[in-house]
């Protein structure tokens, strides 16, 4: 009994460490945020390099805030959940079907 109870005792210490292990994988270049949306790279890498003017805007950018229907957003080519805008030279990255601000780049 007390070989059959260390058995079982030694086999939950085994799997709980397993338990409390975790594995993180970037797949894509790292984004440092202040919210908790990680883009995937390519996202990033297209809204940076486009070309659009910047919107002179007197409201508040900041992540989960809704932008009005005033500021033109552009799609992201290849990723249809992503849109992005420049706002007081701020690139923003928005949800497309709501509009409401997923990421500020700086």
């Amino acid at each position: 009994m007390r070989k059959t109870l260390l058995a079982a005792s030694a086999a939950l210490i085994a799997l709980s460490g397993a338990a409390y292990a975790q594995t993180t994988v970037i797949t894509q270049d790292p984004v440092t945020t202040s919210s908790t949306v990680v883009l995937p790279g390519e996202v990033r890498t297209y809204v940076m390099e486009q070309s659009v003017p910047s919107i002179a805007y007197e409201g508040t950018i900041a992540v989960g805030s809704t932008l009005p229907d005033t500021v033109e957003v552009h799609t992201v080519q290849g990723h249809s959940d992503y849109a992005y805008t420049v706002v007081n030279d701020r690139r923003v990255i928005v949800n497309p079907q709501t509009r409401a601000v997923i990421q500020v780049l700086e």
